[in-house]
């Protein structure tokens, strides 16, 4: 599959794997729209680094009118979306006993429900032109026993479910 002239959009795209992600799309010759709930001006950089237009966009992957109001922009700038990579997670250590409803909902909603969101934001557009690849992230921890861990290996396992 050849990136070149492409849209791609990466969530949690400021840092960590989603910076790696749109780094290589970028240098495959993919425009890439940078999401995250905080700046992405290190990778919006990168990818201009490689020749190709970054555009950044703040957004909450968890709430539906952020997910909404991101499809707009990316409609207006590009007209599409061509490869969708659902990355933005959360993974943080906390024993079972300590998880509360609130623990567990926050990362259900960004681990899972964002890959819902964004997902139904882009995919109906990648279906009307008959092309699109979607990558959603998921991890390796689903067949470990990893303590503190219970509520991040859920959301993975949904994600692959998904």
């Amino acid at each position: 599959m050849s990136a070149v002239d492409k849209v791609a959009l990466v969530t949690g795209a400021a840092g960590g794997l989603g910076q790696a992600f749109a780094q290589r799309l970028a240098q495959d010759g993919a425009h890439v729209v940078l999401v995250d709930i905080k700046p992405c001006d290190d990778t919006a950089t990168m990818v201009e680094d490689a020749g190709r237009e970054a555009m950044s966009v703040i957004c909450d992957v968890t709430s539906e009118e952020s997910v909404d109001y991101l499809a707009t922009e990316v409609d207006a700038r590009f007209g599409r979306c061509d490869i969708l990579v659902n990355n933005a997670g959360i993974y943080p250590i906390q024993p079972f006993e300590q998880v509360t409803f609130a623990d567990w909902r926050r990362v259900m909603a960004l681990n899972l429900d964002a890959v819902f969101l964004v997902t139904k934001a882009f995919a109906p557009g990648m279906k009307r032109r008959e092309w699109g690849r979607i990558a959603n992230i998921s991890s390796s921890t689903l067949n470990t026993v990893a303590s503190g861990y219970t509520h991040y290996i859920a959301s993975k396992g949904g994600v692959v479910g998904f």
